[in-house]
């Protein structure tokens, strides 16, 4: 049997389907930019900043998010933006990440006076420049949020179908879930799936398998971000992998916001000996002090998950990637080479 350590877990080739891009920013970068723009950080070193930001106390999803002030209060300039998005791209690169998806809502980075539509160009450009350096692959999913009014949601639709082949790929709901149901913002879904955008939508994270439900009937999504709670409904869990809609897992920020009580207890091995299509993702690098190779660690080391089960999870990020098919089937064919080499010589 393949080991299952850091060393080979470092060496799979990884797509990360669900990272955010302002939850995903060196804490170094804080500093400099804080410095640059005159913005007080909570702390004044990196490492002290690295420790405040990870999320040890929170309740819920709500006080998880309020640590995102932070990060957007330097995410305001083009400059910032392009530089947290290549280097997120480059942290990802350097841990055996070939095809990333980051996630942010562009209207939250207009304060400084960028449109989002230039808040939008200027991470794609960071991306794009990764991708020239490096080799990996890496797209934007713009967020609308719950939050915020419909007709915000319907911008933010807009605005990824109007870079849908220019480094937009996905379109996707985030923000506080309870009492804020997906089905609300069902029109900026059906705006993007008319002109051709794929969409994900974060759900049974902070809210019941209900709230999956919403989005799956009301929004028609292609992926279901967490999903930690769709397990406490048997039948709408067959639906999900019946149809093969994929449950991005974020086992560490999961357990941060207490939608699962502690990674023994979260419900992506129940998942697997189902049969539902799961990938592994970090959600915020930072907020949860953790990398896609940790999230692997964690599910062998704690759900007992061998080589061969996450192998299955790393090819599902590529085959479940929102890009065209001949390109995703193009990573996942490179993918399994990599990975049937890893196995080495079977007996």
């Amino acid at each position: 049997m393949t080991p299952v350590n850091r060393s080979v877990l470092e060496r799979l080739p990884k797509a990360e389907l669900h990272c955010h891009l302002d939850g995903s920013v060196r804490p170094e970068t804080l500093l400099d930019l804080g410095r640059e723009y005159g913005v007080a950080m909570p702390r004044y070193d990196a490492e002290s900043l690295r420790d405040y930001m990870v999320v040890r106390d929170a309740r819920n999803l709500e006080d998880y998010l309020s640590r995102f002030a932070t990060t957007l209060s330097v995410m305001q300039t083009a400059e910032s933006l392009e530089r947290i998005a290549y280097e997120l791209a480059t942290d990802s690169w350097r841990e055996g990440v070939w095809y990333l998806e980051t996630r942010f809502a562009p209207n939250l980075n207009t304060r400084g006076g960028l449109t989002s539509a230039q808040a939008l160009k200027a991470a794609i450009k960071g991306l794009a420049k990764a991708e020239r350096e490096y080799g990996i692959v890496s797209r934007v999913i713009v967020c609308g949020l719950r939050t915020l009014p419909p007709t915000a949601s319907m911008d933010m639709a807009r605005l990824a179908v109007d870079f849908r082949n220019s480094g937009v790929v996905g379109f996707d709901l985030a923000g506080a879930e309870s009492s804020n149901p997906p089905s609300v913002h069902a029109e900026a879904f059906a705006h993007a799936r008319a002109h051709g955008v794929a969409c994900t939508c974060h759900a049974g994270e902070g809210d019941g398998a209900a709230s999956v439900r919403d989005a799956i009937q009301s929004c028609c999504v292609d992926r279901i971000g967490h999903g930690t709670r769709l397990i406490e409904d048997g039948a709408l869990t067959d639906y999900v992998n019946d149809r093969r809609i994929t449950i991005e897992v974020c086992l560490t920020s999961n357990v941060q916001t207490r939608a699962a009580k502690s990674i023994e207890d979260h419900p992506l091995r129940e998942y697997m000996s189902r049969g539902l299509n799961v990938v592994l993702n970090t959600d915020n690098r930072l907020m949860s002090g953790t990398t896609l190779t940790d999230e692997y660690h964690l599910a062998a080391n704690n759900l007992g998950l061998g080589f061969d089960d996450l192998a299955r999870v790393a090819l599902n990020g590529f085959e479940s990637a929102f890009l065209p098919w001949n390109e995703r089937e193009a990573l996942a064919l490179r993918a399994r080479t990599a990975i049937d080499a890893l196995r080495g010589p079977q007996s």
